[in-house]
């Protein structure tokens, strides 16, 4: 059940409830786990890869399996259709032309008395990307951790994923990472993955940073390994957070959260609005909507623990908790949306008005995953990706949007894709 609170203090709360949910008490007992498991492969390599898969994941593999041979990559071209290839290519196209506007230039300024003061940037030699799951088709993560290092230069992108007990990775993350210039790919997950990526086994080579999300274990994975390589965030699952007025859809705003919920069961769905009308009418579409959902015992337990409706007393106190908050994804569905860009501090992404859903941000916007880089200027400034669509501009990617997240198992985000074709023009 989606939950409605009316009362800011009891909003606060939940929203810190919300915001704590990868906190484990019992962090010291798998943070020895992990560190065993990283000692054992910075000495062992591809033995202890090996002997940690089979304990673990269940998984026989053998040192010469490792690594994804190139006629596995050639053979999962002729097992995904030409409808998802040729969406995979449009998000390519639209990500880095994104990207390409994001590339910091060198400088040098020269001043007087013989002083010259600049900057300078150059591509990382390697990165690794991390991939938690094989057996899923994990698009998105694949487009917006390895588009961002092409066009910043990485020569070397290198990707691990976990694969199921028959050795098998699926066909469309292996299509997506050569199709995003990815260039070697591994069947390891997990902390393994972490360690062989910072250390580098017999196989595996060893790389600069360290991107992609999973589970608490890949997070002490990549805590303990901070010294040793760059990495991105610690913890990192799919966040929405609307705020919408009246003259938003409740049938809109349900498909929203439900987009952000089937992602994992970790991630957060919250919607801040003043209308308690709406606040209801959202509530009743969420629950007419799972029942018939794909995924529906993940969305459910997204929906339970971490979804909720905030009645706020006006948009000044909406904007101060989701600055509080800091979503990944903040959603603007407000009359007037432009008016508050200037007072959102912090945001991943944000998504103005109701044609731009989050399945846009996921696949053709960027992504809320950051590359660390040495401490300057830019680490203490907050930053967002705006995008913005109008309903024409959303109906040219609205197919190959629908392909990809149908491809990945994900229902909602292309349901409110078709909502939005056949609703646009009316009002709620």
């Amino acid at each position: 059940m989606l939950r409605i609170v009316n009362q800011h203090s009891e909003a606060q709360t939940e929203l810190l409830r919300i915001r704590a949910r990868f906190d484990d008490p019992h962090l010291k007992e798998h943070e020895s786990l992990v560190r065993e498991l990283i000692e054992e492969i910075k000495e062992k390599g591809n033995g202890a890869i090996i002997d940690y898969a089979s304990k673990f994941h269940e998984v026989t593999i053998t040192e010469a399996r490792l690594k994804v041979s190139g006629s596995e990559l050639d053979a999962a071209y002729q097992q995904v259709s030409q409808e998802l290839l040729g969406a995979l290519k449009v998000a390519r196209e639209k990500l880095t032309a994104f990207h390409r506007q994001r590339i910091p230039k060198s400088w040098v300024q020269f001043q007087g008395d013989d002083v010259a003061i600049g900057k300078r940037y150059k591509p990382l030699d390697s990165v690794g990307i991390y991939i938690p799951d094989g057996s899923r088709a994990h698009l998105s993560l694949v487009l917006l951790q390895a588009i961002p290092a092409v066009v910043a230069g990485v020569k070397n992108i290198i990707l691990v994923c976990q694969p199921d007990r028959d050795l098998k990775i699926h066909p469309a993350i292996l299509v997506a990472a050569q199709e995003a210039g990815v260039k070697e790919i591994y069947r390891v997950g997990g902390p393994s993955a972490i360690a062989a990526l910072a250390y580098g086994t017999q196989t595996i080579p060893k790389v600069d940073l360290i991107t992609g999300v999973g589970d608490l274990y890949v997070s002490l994975a990549k805590k303990l390994l901070i010294d040793r390589v760059r990495v991105n965030s610690l913890h990192n699952a799919a966040e929405l957070m609307i705020l919408a007025d009246a003259t938003a859809n409740p049938k809109q705003i349900a498909f929203d959260l439900l987009s952000s919920a089937e992602q994992s069961s970790l991630a957060s769905a919250i919607l801040l609005t003043p209308g308690t009308k709406l606040a209801r009418a959202v509530q009743d579409e969420v629950r007419q909507q799972l029942p018939n959902h794909p995924q529906r015992i993940l969305t459910e337990k997204a929906i339970a623990h971490y979804g909720l409706i905030v009645v706020v007393e006006s948009l000044a106190q909406s904007l101060k908790l989701a600055n509080s908050f800091a979503p990944t994804h903040l959603s603007l569905l407000l009359e007037e949306p432009w008016d508050i860009l200037e007072q959102i501090q912090h945001a991943g992404t944000i998504l103005v008005g109701p044609s731009t859903p989050k399945i846009v941000g996921d696949y053709l916007g960027g992504s809320a995953l950051a590359f660390g880089s040495s401490l300057g200027v830019e680490n203490f400034l907050a930053t967002s990706n705006v995008i913005h669509h109008t309903g024409d501009s959303l109906k040219q990617v609205s197919k190959s949007l629908q392909i990809l997240a149908q491809a990945e198992g994900f229902s909602a985000g292309g349901g409110g894709l078709k909502f939005r074709d056949n609703e646009a023009n009316e009002q709620f």
